[in-house]
């Protein structure tokens, strides 16, 4: 073990330890330099390296949710193991680690002044900027906001705890086969996901991340392991067509789905909740950037202490990152990579002018990549709760949005909205969001069931 005491006598092996202040040569030698001692620290720290996170995700342009929700899963479940590592330490470990969780210290040196603090501060530092190599100087500076002294000033915490755990999440995911470039190939027939048009989506090498299916998960057994049954169990492209279910899903997206729905078909409120779940657009932060503010919004309600905050968010971003890899299992890996609503309306009904209300993500249609990250945070969410009576106010970032906050009764209220949200923009049939809400409530029961557990 890579003990305090060790690394002390290391930087006084190396001369580091002579040049520090008195008093950080004391058996408190974790004390922070002074220009950190004076920060005020508002807020929980997980919510604040969780809209860093966010933040990150809103400067990323023409990437897809998947490598979000990867990211979003390795910053948590390494803030998560920090805490873990801090409570091993100090006081208990409720709750088993995700990777590992060693003590770093103990008599007869004492907890150093905010030392939970920066723990998951340079935790969280580490890992996003190995994440995310381009944002290196914004993450810097998040941190400086936060503590008051750049990150590179001497902390015996760095290379006691925050470092290793940051290398050992990222060394963990380093082979898990997210850097697949492996191109799409076109099924090429009538009912098969085509690109849609425009500048990012008018050839097949445009689909997005058609390998994410592949990737190995964080938690499930495997992508396909929650596979649900092909649209109705329609085994072929040429039988689904013919079917009268697939005849009834393509009328009701024409019908609610269209640019131009009369209010019968397709409501203000409706309407509202299509454009206020959206965020597919660069510069938002995406469906599970949504989500994840959105458990910032019910934790902060709650009242959650840090260690809980790191908790449920580690679950959460494990949940999210895994309906991801289940989800594009289902797009790309089954007999039917179905097409989208404004390709079966336009070459299937032969209605060339039919516009959908929103814009349409460039990879198939079956199933819905909205309703299972809903789903599986609903899960989440109503397992750790215990409840899902637990009314919040939701934002959002998509700017077409005629609203930036909308109300719910509970989590169960805002999941299977967020499905449906598909269906009335246009870029879904209906179930591809039920089976996506359905593949989302399995991750996230499989996540919190065998995850994160109490010790």
């Amino acid at each position: 073990m890579f003990s305090r005491r060790r690394a002390l006598g290391l930087l006084a092996a190396t001369g580091a330890l002579t040049a520090l202040p008195a008093t950080a040569r004391r058996a408190d030698a974790a004390a922070r330099p002074a220009a950190a001692r004076a920060a005020a620290f508002v807020g929980d720290p997980v919510h604040y390296w969780n809209g860093v996170l966010l933040d990150v995700f809103r400067k990323q342009t023409g990437v897809g949710p998947g490598p979000l929700a990867r990211a979003a899963a390795m910053t948590n479940v390494a803030i998560f193991d920090a805490v873990s590592a801090y409570y091993n330490t100090w006081y208990r470990m409720k709750y088993r680690p995700y990777l590992e969780a060693p003590k770093y210290s103990g008599a007869p040196f004492q907890q150093g002044p905010d030392e939970q603090e920066r723990v998951i501060g340079f935790t969280a530092r580490d890992i996003l900027v190995r994440l995310f190599p381009n944002e290196s100087l914004f993450v810097n500076q998040r941190f400086k906001d936060r503590f008051g002294n750049d990150w590179t000033a001497f902390d015996i915490l760095k290379p006691l705890i925050a470092e290793p755990t940051a290398k050992r999440v990222w060394d963990h995911r380093l082979l898990d086969r997210s850097s697949n470039e492996d191109a799409y190939n076109l099924d090429g027939i009538p009912g098969a996901w085509r690109p849609t048009g425009g500048a990012s989506c008018s050839q097949e090498s445009d689909a997005v991340d058609p390998h994410w299916g592949l990737v190995d998960p964080f938690a499930i057994p495997s992508g396909a392991h929650f596979r649900p049954p092909t649209p109705e169990r329609f085994a072929t492209y040429e039988a689904l067509l013919a079917s009268e279910e697939y005849r009834k899903q393509v009328e009701e997206v024409r019908r609610v789905g269209s640019a131009t729905a009369s209010a019968a078909d397709r409501d203000a409120d409706k309407t509202a909740a299509a454009w206020f779940w959206a965020n597919d657009a660069d510069r938002t932060y995406k469906p599970p950037g949504q989500l994840i503010d959105h458990t910032r919004v019910v934790t902060a309600l709650r009242k959650l202490d840090t260690y809980e905050n790191a908790r449920l968010f580690a679950l959460l971003s494990l949940a999210l990152a895994d309906a991801a890899i289940a989800e594009w299992d289902v797009k790309y890996r089954t007999e039917i990579d179905l097409w989208r609503p404004v390709s079966a309306i336009r070459e299937g009904l032969g209605d060339t002018a039919w516009q959908p209300l929103g814009a349409t993500p460039c990879f198939p249609a079956w199933a819905s990549g909205h309703a299972a990250f809903a789903g599986a945070w609903g899960t989440i969410m109503r397992a750790y709760f215990k409840t899902d009576a637990i009314a919040f106010e939701g934002r959002t970032d998509d700017t077409k949005s005629p609203v930036r906050s909308r109300r719910f009764t509970g989590f169960r209220h805002a999941e299977e909205e967020n499905a449906m949200s598909r269906l009335y923009l246009g870029v879904h049939y209906r179930w591809d969001a039920t089976d996506g809400l359905q593949l989302g409530r399995d991750v996230g029961n499989h996540v919190f069931t065998n995850k994160l557990q109490e010790i």
